[in-house]
């Protein structure tokens, strides 16, 4: 059979493919970026896109997503769609195309404790020093004489036991084959670098000519589902020289974890999955390398926090078990792996070290969270609130902490409603309805294409506010000009079409309302089955910490209003950004401070919600907005009581 040739639009980008073959596939394979939150499974709606010409076949999965006048005008799901002969045209409108993100760089931790330029950190009980993972020593050895005939090797050892406490020394076997003659062609003047996972049985891994102690670099990397970002620091001087952001390239096989594994695990196996994301995190580090004038080879150690599936995958261990019950992954605590094993560029000796897991659904970005913002280290009671597809919640303080994760859903990250996106250029991240009108900010000031999580967020405050919406998120204002019924369903429209980028409508729906409420209602439900189990309530909070990008962009009193944080003094929330980061980082600088995070992590103690007897009713009473028990949320309740 011949080829079909496919051109994509506006891109003008044309190319081979076989018939039978999906347009999200080949799409994929090209480099041309279409929304899709699902990994083909036709389960999201978010990979439209419109025929303009040529013959195809839709199989029809996913058609609820589109509307009658859509399947007119010849838009299919791009994922259930193949392409069959001659020549095939494809738009992608803008709403189906990926964009910049708002990808967080940054945490907010440096006020708590500040781990730059410093040769000792302090934290309340506990004494870390800045003993990074990689280390290297610059050695000038005696020439071996018949009174002074120790080995090569050995000579090296008595060296480095003048330089280091440590009280045991081993050596990688690859460091032995050529350092005879290295030695005595470089006048026995050398670096070894030494790593430090296991502190009292330092490791050299390598045995360089020369003085090369000035390139120690390492890198910490925050293996997002949706986007990676990577550190360059200076081993030295325990300075971040560079940092770099890029979405994960895993998207193109589903925008969460349980698409990624059921992809991993019963569609075109694992290698994809994991050469996507290897191939993401290089790409960051030649910009990395490049920006701070420095080689590849210059990178000797790396650090990596992800969740559970994430970590796998990027090791390439098998995942499918992770969301099978009872739930079990290949492991928690990784060992440490050669780099260039798993294809990260670097030295050819440098190491990977993955942040160790709780279990399934609570992984290393979150044991490093919880020690980044120090919960672990304070006898105040803190949460920390990572929300995602899977809300990820810790809670305790420094003698106890227990954990969980809340199926949340992808409804705050735009999956699962009309117009939801995430926070790219054109999304609406602020909504204010008064007198009637609705005023709005977007992303970049661009044209509105969609809301993302904060204006989905502001969109049922001001909805419940305006009385056009009940607490239990039913429209009860049908007569607002900016209300209206399609298809039996009432939405609320933010933007029209002549003031919108794509030239359709901008509204949030009574469904998308009640898979919102649901999403919220999951995540507080989660912290409040936490605290009853410890005989606590939201009142015995001192501290919550909001980690990630979703938290950065909330207003927190809309927030608390529809019920997704609880109602605390608000001097008591802190947005602390990466928090996978800044925990990635800590531990690539310290080697006490990654034993500190694999200690935490076998101290948690996890609880499995799904099975938890509690829940499903706790569940139930949050699916209201903010919630049933209206004494939980006391400025909320006053604050509808003076509306009258």
């Amino acid at each position: 059979m011949e080829p079909v040739k496919v051109t994509f639009q506006p891109d003008r980008k044309t190319v081979q493919a076989q018939p039978g073959e999906k347009v999200l596939e080949i799409a994929a394979r090209e480099g041309v970026n279409v929304n899709n939150l699902c990994g083909g499974q036709g389960v999201c709606g978010k990979c439209r896109v419109k025929v303009l010409e040529g013959k195809t076949r839709f199989t029809g999965k996913g058609v609820g997503y589109l509307s009658r006048k859509e399947l007119e005008e010849g838009y299919v799901l791009a994922c259930q769609t193949e392409v069959l002969e001659g020549h095939v045209e494809i738009l992608i409108p803008p709403e189906s195309r990926k964009e910049d993100e708002q990808i967080l760089t940054t945490d907010r931790l440096m006020e708590y404790d500040e781990p730059v330029a410093l040769e000792e950190e302090r934290r309340p009980g506990v004494f870390l020093k800045r003993q990074p993972l990689s280390q290297k020593f610059y050695v000038e050895l005696p020439e071996p004489t018949l009174d002074d005939n120790l080995s090569d090797l050995e000579r090296i050892y008595r060296d480095l036991r003048k330089q280091t406490s440590a009280p045991t020394l081993q050596t990688y076997f690859g460091c032995l084959p050529e350092l005879a003659s290295m030695l005595r062609s470089n006048d026995w003047k050398a670096t070894v670098t030494l790593y430090l996972r296991e502190m009292d049985h330092p490791h050299i891994r390598v045995i360089e000519p020369g003085d090369t102690r000035a390139r120690n670099y390492g890198v910490a990397i925050d293996v997002g589902t949706t986007t990676i970002v990577a550190q360059l620091v200076d081993l030295n001087k325990g300075e971040v020289v560079g940092v770099e952001a890029s979405h994960n390239r895993q998207a193109r096989y589903g925008e969460d974890v349980i698409s990624r594994m059921i992809f991993a695990c019963s569609r075109k196996g694992l290698d994809p999955l994991k050469n996507a994301v290897v191939n993401t995190i290089n790409t960051l580090l030649k910009t990395l390398v490049e920006k701070a004038g420095i080689d590849l080879e210059d990178i000797m150690c790396f650090v990596g926090a992800g969740n559970t599936t994430m970590t796998h995958l990027l090791l390439g261990l098998e995942p499918c078990h992770i969301r099978l019950a009872p739930y079990i992954p290949t492991a928690t605590q990784f060992p440490a792996v050669q780099a260039h094993n798993v294809g990260l560029m670097g030295h050819p000796q440098s190491i990977l070290h993955c942040m160790p897991c709780v279990s399934s659904y609570v992984g290393g970005d979150i044991t490093a969270g919880v020690f980044a913002c120090g919960i672990h280290d304070r006898p105040e009671i803190g949460a920390l609130i990572d929300v995602g597809t899977n809300g990820e919640i810790v809670i305790g303080n420094n003698e106890w902490l227990v954990c969980c994760s809340a199926s949340a859903g992808p409804a705050f990250e735009g999956g699962g409603t009309k117009c939801g996106m995430r926070a790219t250029r054109g999304a609406v991240e602020k909504i204010n309805i008064r007198d009637g009108k609705v005023f709005y900010e977007t992303i970049g000031k661009a044209g509105a294409r969609g809301l993302c999580g904060s204006g989905l967020i502001d969109a049922m405050a001001e909805l419940v506010q305006a009385r056009i919406i009940d607490q239990g998120g039913s429209f009860i204002d049908l007569d607002h000009p900016h209300v209206r019924v399609v298809e039996d369903v009432p939405e609320f429209v933010v933007a029209f079409g002549e003031e919108t980028e794509t030239g359709e409508d901008v509204a949030i729906t009574e469904d998308d309302i009640s898979n919102l409420i649901k999403s919220k209602g999951a995540i507080l439900a989660a912290m409040k089955v936490l605290l009853e189990s410890l005989g606590m309530g939201f009142e015995d909070l001192d501290h919550v910490y909001l980690a990630g990008g979703f938290g950065t962009h909330l207003n927190v009193e809309r927030t608390i209003f529809i019920g997704l944080l609880p109602d605390v003094p608000r001097e008591r929330i802190h947005f602390v950004g990466n928090s996978s980061l800044a925990g990635a980082r800590r531990g690539l600088l310290s080697a006490q401070v990654f034993h500190k995070i694999e200690s935490i992590a076998r101290t948690m103690t996890y609880f499995e919600l799904s099975v938890h007897p509690d829940y499903m009713n706790e569940f139930v009473a949050a699916l209201f907005l903010p919630h049933t028990q209206m004494e939980l949320f006391p400025s909320v309740r006053a604050m509808l009581e003076s509306r009258g």
